[in-house]
């Protein structure tokens, strides 16, 4: 789930370096006159593509963070550094990097801080509207949830693994999390989940499908996870498919004992 990886401009150049000193061709002049048709033409082109992509993500993610690039300059050192002229030395390089990468990581962490603050505020927010919707229960945690569809059966315990379906999202409909999208269950420890599942779910029968709305001191709390701002409310559809029990977990040895006596 993270949105804004981390990418130095350090580690970009050295890339675009290393792609430069593994291939010294000359670019065409004209793109109509480029013709691939060797695997080592295929492999050089390949070189460029792959840097391109590299310094394209690198600029995306700067952007999200309110910070531009001129590409055309880009463009213009590394043409400048494949022909060794570069306008710069290479520790004036080094310095301009490191200097970036600085700007760059300050500029990360103010965000992150403004995020988690806007999330708080939000989050207390929407579970104060929310708790006041028909149908919402809140428990004495905090967790409040929705019966969308009722289910029978024995409820799990924490000790027990239960397979879901589930959808995450943010308070503002923002998806964080789907095996919907992933076209499978999950399956896991009911104890080794967010506090804000694990109470949940025990409140579930097989066939069941709720709606959670999880306060941040049940989530991820103070910790930034992915997309997902620190002090973060979460909703959450979830449905029970199948719960196996402590017991059977553990039955398989206890068979086995009982033979061997």
């Amino acid at each position: 789930m993270n949105k804004f990886v981390k990418v130095s401009a350090i580690a970009a150049a050295l890339v675009a370096v290393t792609a430069c000193n593994d291939n010294k061709a000359e670019a065409p002049v004209e793109k109509p006159a480029l013709e691939l048709k060797t695997e080592e033409q295929k492999a050089a082109y390949s070189i460029g593509v792959s840097v391109a992509s590299y310094i394209n993500k690198s600029i995306e993610q700067q952007a999200e963070l309110g910070l531009t690039t001129d590409k055309s300059l880009i463009v213009s050192g590394f043409t400048d550094g494949i022909d060794n002229k570069a306008l710069l030395t290479e520790e004036q390089v080094k310095e301009a990097l490191m200097a970036f990468d600085k700007k760059i990581n300050e500029v990360r962490t103010e965000k992150a801080a403004k995020d988690a603050e806007k999330a708080k505020e939000g989050g207390v927010a929407y579970l104060a509207e929310n708790a006041k919707k028909e149908g919402v229960t809140t428990t004495e945690s905090g967790l409040q949830y929705e019966v969308l569809t009722a289910g029978e059966g024995d409820k799990p315990t924490a000790a027990d693994n239960v397979t879901v379906h589930y959808k995450g999202t943010l308070t503002d409909g923002t998806p964080f999390d789907s095996s919907y999208d992933r076209g499978q269950p999950a399956t896991f420890p009911l104890g080794g989940v967010i506090a804000g599942w694990t109470e949940g779910v025990q409140l579930m029968s097989p066939g069941a499908k709720f709606k959670f709305t999880i306060p941040s001191e049940l989530a991820y709390g103070e910790r930034a996870t992915g997309s997902i701002p620190a002090h973060s409310t979460l909703v959450f559809e979830v449905e029970l498919i199948e719960v196996e029990k402590a017991a059977q977990q553990s039955a398989p040895e206890a068979s086995e004992e009982s033979h061997s006596h």
